[in-house]
């Protein structure tokens, strides 16, 4: 599992709904992508859930190296860059994915906690804590699923959750979600990826 996400921050008096507008239009294209397991189409903001800015800013969890390549360098990835800039792509590798208490229901809200791995950190021991926050986070009312990612060029780990309507319990940065392609869902490993 592979773990990709780019934001867009956007004016403070930008209009929103043209986001809005946009996932709406186009949110069903990777509906069916191979190599996909789920895409997240989510929206930060401003003034909203503690939000500092307006952000447009996809989140990806991939079954395959071809599925993301094809994406980024296939052609539809230039449709978000043409229109709003090329976006520094964050990627990490998958530690941990677990389906939530509520893995039917529909995904309201996301949240994103990005964390140092410490230097010093026994790998191991990090890592394995992080599997089980993975774990009690998709055990709490509410989640649809939860996964943990790291970076190890820039030792960041990430916790990531997507939650049914209401306020999420996890904290982070929380954003609304505002389509889910999710076609490689069910193929995406559980538990932890080591």
């Amino acid at each position: 599992m592979h773990a990709m996400q780019y934001e867009f921050t956007l004016p403070a008096d930008y209009d929103m709904d043209v986001i809005r507008s946009r996932v709406a239009r186009v949110g069903h294209l990777l509906d069916d992508w191979d190599g996909l397991g789920i895409k997240t189409y989510l929206l930060r903001e401003r003034g909203m859930h503690g939000s500092p800015v307006n952000q447009y800013g996809p989140f990806y969890l991939w079954n395959t190296m071809e599925g993301m390549n094809t994406f980024l360098w296939g052609g539809a990835f230039q449709g978000p860059v043409n229109d709003f800039g090329r976006p520094r792509v964050r990627q990490w590798t998958g530690l941990a994915y677990e389906e939530g208490s509520a893995a039917g229901s529909p995904a309201g809200y996301a949240v994103r906690r990005r964390q140092p791995v410490p230097e010093g950190a026994e790998l191991a021991g990090f890592m394995a804590d992080a599997a089980g926050e993975t774990e009690r986070l998709a055990a709490q009312d509410g989640a649809v699923l939860a996964a943990a990612v790291v970076d190890t060029r820039a030792w960041e780990l990430a916790h990531f959750s997507l939650w049914e309507h209401g306020m999420p319990k996890a904290d982070g940065d929380v954003y609304q979600v505002l389509h889910l392609s999710a076609p490689g869902r069910g193929a995406l490993p559980r538990g932890r990826q080591w």
